[in-house]
């Protein structure tokens, strides 16, 4: 079992920047695909951005492309979500999501295994 803790969670003004981490623990992530996904209240859970478990492969929602960053240190059991440029839209719960990657479809939530119990981001313009 993988359990998954995000911090870096505050309240920033546009055009500010943000840095989301999350530690894993209970077994090494290292094989593992990891993500971050957002949520406002009524609304799906959104996909933000993924990487593979080499850290050799990312992926982007659209409308974060050129902003946010994501990363990975397997060493420390740790990913990294670096967001830039910062807009009143990104307000949401952030989610730190890891998986199997044999079974997980990045953009569907549905599909990723573990999640942690979010962190806050509010922008204001």
């Amino acid at each position: 079992q993988v359990q998954l803790v995000e911090s870096g969670g505050g309240l920033v003004q546009a055009g500010d920047s943000l840095g989301l981490s999350c530690v894993a623990s209970g077994r090494t992530i290292s094989t593992y695909a990891t993500g971050w996904f957002r949520q406002v209240p009524g609304k799906e859970r959104e996909f933000v951005a993924g990487i593979i478990w080499s850290g050799g492969n990312t992926y982007y929602a659209d409308s974060v492309k050129g902003r946010f960053t994501i990363s990975r240190d397997n060493a420390k059991n740790m990913v990294y979500l670096q967001m830039n440029n910062l807009k009143p839209e990104d307000t949401a719960v952030y989610y730190c999501t890891a998986s199997e990657p044999q079974s997980v479809y990045y953009t569907d939530y549905t599909t990723w295994n573990y999640w942690g119990q979010g962190t806050q981001v509010t922008v204001s313009s």
